[in-house]
């Protein structure tokens, strides 16, 4: 099973138990509007940093069958997926749609300016994760590949190891490694001090200018940014998968309840009613 939450700038989105996706945000927009969606087994949101004039985002859904479907902003063509195959993970950035392939290789479908796109000779690879302006890969060797932006040295992972998962927000990026210990680089606003010390982490997750980290046992972890109250995940318990929004952030319970905390300006954080897929205990997905 893969990731079947997904937080973004002004919208929520999941997987239910029937593979049908649920949304919780502004209803007058595109990537909200998924009740058509079926055999679903993944879902990612398009990310953008909190600032007065972002919030167009968009949502892929991975399929069953390894197809991929894409609802929302598409002003650089981040939605046109239509024709990939053979998908076994996708993300999504500002502006853009990424995928990795049966065989470890990746696309990546929308801007091209900031060089985030660039991931075409990427092999081997086993997740990525997309930021605003840069994309990160985790190859099976347990390295670490970024393209794009770097000003805040983001993309500074080439000495990265034993590497399990990556999350990438705003300007920077974190990872987990096979010893539960955290990687950190980038935007130091994001927690970057405050997560090295973290232990026993099974999943990382990146926002605007926060990162959320699930420990082995199911407890949540947050560092960065709090001026929406983000970060007050202290008391989560039982959490088998984690979301980072922009401002807000999402924990899927082993029960299939989902818990949020953050920003709720545009009702991203109404999921009191959802029941969502169960997936693997405190295992990254």
């Amino acid at each position: 099973m893969g990731q079947v939450i997904a937080a973004g700038r002004r919208h929520s989105v999941g997987v239910r138990a029937d593979s049908a996706v649920v949304s919780a945000g502004s209803l007058n927009v595109p990537e909200t509007h998924l009740g058509q969606w079926i055999s679903i087994e993944a879902v990612a949101v398009g990310n953008v940093h909190a600032a007065c004039n972002t919030g167009r985002a968009h949502t892929v859904g991975l399929h069953a069958d390894g197809t991929v479907t894409a609802a929302g902003w598409n002003a650089d063509g981040q939605c046109e997926v239509g024709d990939w195959t053979s998908v076994v993970q996708i993300a999504a950035g500002w502006r853009r749609t990424v995928a990795v392939f049966a065989d470890g290789s990746v696309c990546a479908r929308g801007r091209r300016l900031e060089g985030a796109c660039d991931v075409e000779g990427w092999r081997e690879v086993i997740s990525v994760t997309a930021g605003d302006w840069h994309t990160v890969g985790v190859h099976a060797d347990g390295t670490v590949t970024a393209v794009g932006n770097t000003s805040r040295g983001q993309c500074a992972v080439g000495g990265w190891r034993d590497v399990t998962a990556a999350a990438a927000g705003y300007l920077h990026t974190a990872a987990v490694t096979g010893q539960g210990q955290v990687l950190a680089t980038g935007n130091r606003d994001a927690g970057i001090a405050e997560m090295r010390a973290w232990r026993n982490m099974v999943a990382i997750s990146a926002g605007s200018h926060h990162t959320v980290g699930l420990e082995f046992g199911g407890r949540v972890r947050a560092a960065g940014n709090n001026a929406r109250g983000q970060c007050d995940v202290d008391i989560w318990r039982y959490v088998v998968a984690i979301a980072a929004g922009s401002t807000h952030t999402l924990g899927l319970r082993a029960d299939g309840s989902v818990l949020a905390a953050g920003n709720n300006d545009d009702g991203q954080c109404d999921v009191d009613e959802w029941h969502l897929a169960a997936t693997t205990p405190y295992r990254h997905t």
